[in-house]
């Protein structure tokens, strides 16, 4: 087991933690007090101001090796401590570190290794040997900073001053701290100085921050990358509704800040709930915190905290039986051998975690097995009355935590530490003179060295560890970052395993990458497949989300997608609409295309009226038939047969022009059937009234002197007339289709899911002309017939003729307003219904009562029977 970065003591006085929080209000304050402090602590300078003396020592832990060049380094090795007064008088006060952290004195040790294997290296730092000086921080900010004020100032009792400070620092860079509250203050201060600092575990975002700290570096990602990971994971399995629980601290706050940000950008799901861990006990905080966990819809809990906040967390969660969650770690927690006992493994088993990357440290246990008391001090004293051990004990036999090294995740970040900073003071070293990246050209040298000029080459360092992981670092002083993902299993046999099912890095192309093999991943569920966390079930295509007033956006209802419109995606945002010639199917989730809808001759309405057309025409062809068979009968012949024959043509083509308005409309259909209509029907009308004149001329010249009438209106001048009116009426056709011609339309106005195929009239003028003019010959011949209507009933066919011009004005009056009003296929058949209606009441009222006398009363078809009332009357 390794401690969490960032883990505060449970053991820490209120003095201390205010102390941190105040450090978070006004960090600049803080620099100044602690850099006034420093100067104070370390020197005292003479009357003559020739020397430098030191005025009090700290007593702190540590471990030394000299070499030509040492590096410090910064480690947990106690967990907690007990605070001494401090004063500043020369009696020196003894600090008490409590608590033995073996992963932690496993940390230190590996840096030792490393400084070891890299003195052996003949390629890298020949004729340098590397020295370290290690300092454990007792998990306790004061003695953190303590030490990192001994590694960058040295303990020399006294020094001369001199007009330039010259040769090498006490130590070049420091590996650490740990905690990332320990790194901003020690980076705070020592970064004035730019001394070089590469930790190993601390991840806070704030760190990038290079105005802020310039020298510092690290080989583990930043919580940005961690928080980026998270998110993929959450997206990954369409977790849209997580909680999120953070510690008090810079890690946790700064984490929380950067969690809520990015996934608000990522679009990726919403936050039930995001809550802040105590430090020390507070359990009505923590079943405040539980209960909320309990009432929540949201199976995923994201905790980014230490080992202690999930103690008490989870002893709360067993206390209330907080089943059914999701549990994902941060890198603080992931592995931590802590939380993997039998009483909190049927909640927490199936966690996924985010784990620092884990690496090989060939010849590391062998050097941990070397190691001897009486030779590698890290405490001071004894404060325990424990036997000291001498170093001859076996230590292979005992399989203890300090010798296991299958998990390297911290140790491999600080051993890349370590060869970072050897690798950038070897390209230091190469430099040739004359060619320096510094001022005039010049190189650093060992006995002319100032930290920053290492910070330039460790900037620039690039290498590749033994195990194959890239090390380099980027504007801001990170690492190319790289996670592994974990997951819990909680074995039968009552043994736990956190084992690897993915890896999470970043891409130079494309961002992150996420990846998974699902199929060893472990979900302590009854469906042993992954939950169910969304505030709102998906909404199914066609419909859209709409998102619930006063809520996160991922909690939202799903609505239908209006008509005309669809969405054929799970979650949609907008429904689509169709396009112009498409209508929405019923489900919504597709266009199909529109109905058409037009008068057809497959429909009972179309059929109805072809049938009617058909009858109208096939009986002007039998009437046609009788007249011609019984063409020399009186009947036939009086008043103009030649009239009568045209006019029943003109009938039979006013039956046929009424196809043209079924079947769907096409340009040449539209262009000729209000032209066949019309021309035929003043054709009609235009027999009716030559017919109508013929009769009064008739009547006038059966009268003494009237013989001059029929003289000036002969048979030419009749054909005449017909054929000059109907001249005026194609040319009024003609004009109209040529100036506006009337054309096919897709109407989509009357009904939106269907498409009306008309055609529309072009010029509105140009069909009001037509219809006045049939109107005007209708309305003439029925004001004549009216005026005939009482000259001798046997041979005058006036009243007949003004039954029928009755008949024809009543059906187009009405016409009018029910053609207005008649939307699509329907105004086509009301013009229909009024050409048919038009044309039989013309029929039946001009013919009907004549192929009744030739059909069933033939004795009254002669001359005699004709003229016979105006003969009685002579």
């Amino acid at each position: 087991m390794y401690k969490n970065k960032d883990q505060k003591n449970n053991n820490n006085t209120p003095s201390e933690l205010n102390s941190i929080n105040k450090w978070r209000a006004n960090m600049g304050a803080f620099q100044v007090t602690f850099l006034l402090l420093y100067v104070y602590l370390i020197s005292e300078s003479s009357s003559l101001f020739s020397s430098c003396k030191l005025r009090r020592k700290f007593y702190l832990n540590d471990m030394h090796k000299p070499g030509d060049v040492v590096l410090g380094g910064l480690f947990e090795v106690h967990y907690t401590s007990v605070f001494p007064k401090l004063s500043f008088t020369s009696e020196p006060n003894q600090l008490s570190c409590q608590g033995f952290d073996t992963a932690g004195f496993r940390h230190a040790m590996t840096m030792a290794f490393a400084i070891d294997e890299i003195n052996k290296n003949p390629n890298l730092l020949p004729n340098v040997t590397l020295g370290y000086s290690l300092y454990d921080n007792c998990a306790t900010l004061v003695i953190g900073f303590s030490a990192a004020l001994l590694l960058a100032s040295g303990q020399e009792e006294q020094f001369l001053l001199q007009e330039e400070c010259l040769g090498t620092p006490p130590v070049l860079g420091i590996v650490g701290d740990s905690f990332s509250t320990f790194s901003i203050a020690t980076s705070d201060v020592l970064g004035l100085f730019n001394l070089p600092i590469v930790s190993y575990y601390a991840t806070c975002s704030c760190l990038s921050d290079r105005q802020r700290f310039p020298s510092f570096f690290r080989t583990i990602p930043s919580d940005a990358f961690q928080v980026r990971a998270m998110i993929k994971i959450l997206k990954r399995f369409g977790w849209t509704w997580a909680g999120l629980l953070v510690s008090d601290d810079d890690y946790g706050l700064h984490v929380s800040q950067t969690f809520q940000s990015d996934l608000a950008q990522s679009g990726g799901g919403c936050l039930a709930y995001s809550e802040i861990l105590p430090w020390g006990e507070n359990p009505a905080e923590l079943k405040r915190i539980v209960e909320i966990m309990k009432r929540s819809t949201a199976r995923v809990v994201i905790v980014f905290a230490h080992q202690i906040h999930m103690i008490q967390l989870m002893e709360e969660v067993v206390r209330e039986n907080v089943t059914g969650l999701q549990w994902i770690a941060s890198e603080a927690w992931s592995a931590a051998a802590v939380l993997q006992t039998p009483r909190f493994m049927p909640y927490l088993s199936g966690t996924l975690g985010i784990a620092i990357r884990r690496g090989e440290i060939l010849g590391l246990r062998d050097f941990l097995l070397r190691i001897r008391p009486d030779l590698h001090i890290i405490s001071s004293s004894n404060t325990y009355g424990h036997k000291v051990c001498t170093g001859q004990e076996d230590l292979e036999s005992l399989g203890t935590e300090f010798l296991d090294v299958s998990d390297l995740r911290p140790e491999y970040n600080i051993y890349k530490a370590v060869y970072a900073l050897a690798y950038a003071l070897d390209d230091m070293l190469q430099c040739e003179p004359g060619r320096g990246p510094f001022s005039g050209h010049s190189c650093a040298t060992l006995q002319i060295l100032k930290p920053w000029q290492l910070i330039h080459y460790l900037e620039k360092v690039n290498f590749t560890t033994s195990f194959g992981d890239q090390v380099s670092f980027d504007e801001n002083g990170d690492a190319l970052p790289i996670y592994d993902v974990m997951n819990w299993l909680w074995l039968p046999d009552g043994r736990t395993k956190v084992h690897s099912v993915g890896l999470v890095k970043k891409l130079a192309s494309k961002g992150e990458e996420l990846t998974l093999d699902e199929e060893k991943i472990f979900w302590n569920f009854d469906s042993k497949q992954s939950p169910l966390s969304v505030c709102s079930e998906s909404c199914p295509p066609g419909t859209r989300m709409a998102r619930k007033k006063g809520q996160p956006f991922c909690c939202f209802d799903c609505v239908p997608c209006s008509e005309g419109k669809f969405s054929n995606d799970t979650d949609s945002m907008e429904c689509t609409s169709c396009p112009e010639d498409f209508w929405s199917n019923v489900q919504r989730d597709h266009c199909i295309p529109k109905k058409t809808e037009f008068l057809s001759y497959h429909e009972p309405l179309g059929i109805c009226l072809t049938t009617t057309s058909l009858l109208g025409t096939f009986i002007c062809a039998v009437v046609l038939g009788i007249f011609t068979y019984h063409r020399s009968t009186p009947m036939v012949r009086a008043n103009n047969s030649e009239l009568s024959f045209l006019l029943l043509l003109s009938l039979k083509s006013c039956f046929l022009c009424s196809l043209l308005f079924i079947g769907r409309p096409s340009l040449w259909t539209c262009q000729l059937r209000h032209a066949a209509f019309g021309i035929s029907f003043v054709l009609c009308v235009s027999c009716i009234l030559v017919k109508t004149i013929v009769v009064l001329a008739v009547f006038k010249a059966s009268k003494p002197g009237g013989g001059a009438s029929l003289k000036w209106f002969g048979a030419v001048q009749q054909r005449g007339t017909v054929l000059v009116l109907t001249s005026i009426q194609a040319a009024i056709c003609t004009a109209w289709i040529v100036s506006a011609s009337p054309a096919p339309h897709k109407n989509t106005q009357y009904h939106n899911d269907k498409i009306v195929y008309e055609c529309v009239v072009g010029s509105t003028v140009g069909f009001a002309v037509l219809l006045s003019y049939v109107g005007f010959l209708a309305i003439l011949s029925f004001l004549l017939a009216f005026l005939a209507r009482n000259l001798p009933d046997n041979f005058n066919e006036a009243k007949l003729i003004t039954f029928s011009m009755l008949i024809f004005c009543a059906v187009w009056v009405a016409f009018v307003p029910a053609y207005v009003n008649s939307p699509g296929k329907y105004s086509d058949a009301v013009e229909v219904f009024a050409i048919l209606a038009s044309s039989f009441g013309l029929l039946l009222a001009l013919f009907g009562p004549k192929c009744y006398i030739i059909l069933l009363r033939p004795e009254r078809n002669t001359k005699k029977a004709i003229m016979g009332r105006s003969i009685t009357k002579t």
